[in-house]
């Protein structure tokens, strides 16, 4: 069999790069025999006088250009692995290519606020995504990476359940427990005092992820003298969160670690005393697994997807009261054995994730796709 997968612009998305990677690499591993390709939008690569053009180019290319390449590729099924290329499903349809389409989620349908500020042109931007979700309708089959996130593609999509499959995402193998001395190491090289309790959080900065009130919740607690540091990776704090740190005092206990390399972020994860995440909506959450694979316990929000991912292998907490958001730090920083508990049950948790288990789940679903297809030919 051949599988085309349909990715995004490499570097558009670390959390896409993720999936596609874990995906690819699991089908070659489960499906040894399969041909995968791969194949994605071009990066415009303008300069000079033609430099203002490129965001116009990046759009002629994706809605334009490269669907009109695919309908060169003879393969038995064509994944799209991103919803926000679901227009694809409507274009691939007409020329009877067979497609799966990855729905991750669809926060900007339900909570449109949080798209501010992420396009160039966000009228347009916004319709076409809107366009593209709309157009998963025209797909052979749909996978979620989540239950809940298949409960918001029936409620707001009305596509019908039994055209869904839910197909967990995974972790990758580097993310894995460090010895102490390295972690020490680590801790020293980043300046932490003998003592001190170390939040991470690591991802973008959309409102949704809620790093406000992780900062309300490091103000509440240095007023409390907890001695604690929050360490923030990947997006950097906006301006109206440098300046709550600045007035607030904060500048001594919060750090941004930039985007780091895996490795590093392995190290981050190791070094760290507790992995806060309270985001307001995930349609997965790719940092609980990945925390928990390092050993390292986790608080995040018990809403949306984060209770599905997490089990009972977290703190779950009410992601808008910053009270009990900072009493559970406060929990897991006053009893050391509730920290080592929830450290066993993560690294219990997180063998259910494999790329492995995700692609042999996925191969399954093409294959029930081509044999439907190979039955209704036969019919007609």
């Amino acid at each position: 069999m051949h599988i085309a997968i349909l990715r995004r612009v490499p570097n558009f998305s670390v959390s896409m790069d993720v999936h596609a990677d874990g995906l690819i690499h699991g089908l070659k591993s489960v499906r040894p025999a399969w041909k995968i390709t791969e194949h994605c939008p071009q990066r415009p690569n303008l300069s000079g006088w033609l430099k203002p053009l490129e965001s116009l180019s990046k759009y002629t290319e994706r809605y334009w250009h490269y669907p009109n390449r695919l309908k060169q590729i003879d393969a038995d099924i064509l994944h799209i692995i991103d919803h926000s290329d679901g227009y694809l499903c409507d274009r691939l349809r007409r020329n009877q290519q067979l497609n799966v389409v990855t729905c991750h989620d669809l926060i900007n349908l339900i909570q449109p606020e949080t798209f501010r500020g992420r396009a160039i042109f966000p009228w347009l931007s916004m319709t076409l995504w809107q366009q593209a979700v709309q157009s998963m309708k025209q797909a052979n089959h749909v996978i979620t990476v989540s239950a809940h996130t298949k409960q918001d593609t029936v409620e707001h999509l009305g596509i019908s359940p039994k055209d869904i499959t839910v197909i967990h995402n995974a972790v990758n193998n580097g993310f894995r427990p460090l010895n102490p001395e390295h972690n020490r190491a680590v801790r020293e090289r980043y300046s932490l005092a003998n003592g001190t309790f170390c939040l991470l959080n690591v991802g973008s900065n959309n409102a949704r992820k809620n790093i406000s009130a992780i900062l309300s919740v490091i103000d509440r607690l240095k007023s409390q003298e907890l001695p604690v540091v929050f360490w923030k990776a990947g997006a950097d704090f906006d301006l109206s969160q440098k300046q709550f740190i600045q007035t607030r005092g904060l500048g001594s206990v919060v750090r941004y670690l930039g985007k780091p390399t895996e490795e590093t972020l392995v190290e981050l994860y190791n070094a760290a005393d507790c992995l806060i995440a309270p985001s307001l909506y995930e349609g997965f959450g790719f940092t609980i697994l990945e925390a928990m694979a390092c050993g390292t316990p986790v608080i995040t929000a018990n809403v949306s997807a984060m209770p599905e991912v997490a089990g009972d292998a977290a703190l779950l907490v009410d992601p808008n009261d910053i009270e009990v958001i900072a009493r559970a730090v406060q929990d897991l920083h006053t009893h050391p054995e509730k920290a080592k508990a929830l450290v066993r049950k993560g690294l219990t948790r997180v063998q259910n994730f494999s790329w492995e288990n995700t692609a042999e789940q996925a191969a399954q679903v093409y294959e029930q796709v081509l044999a439907q297809s190979t039955n209704h030919m036969s019919k007609s």
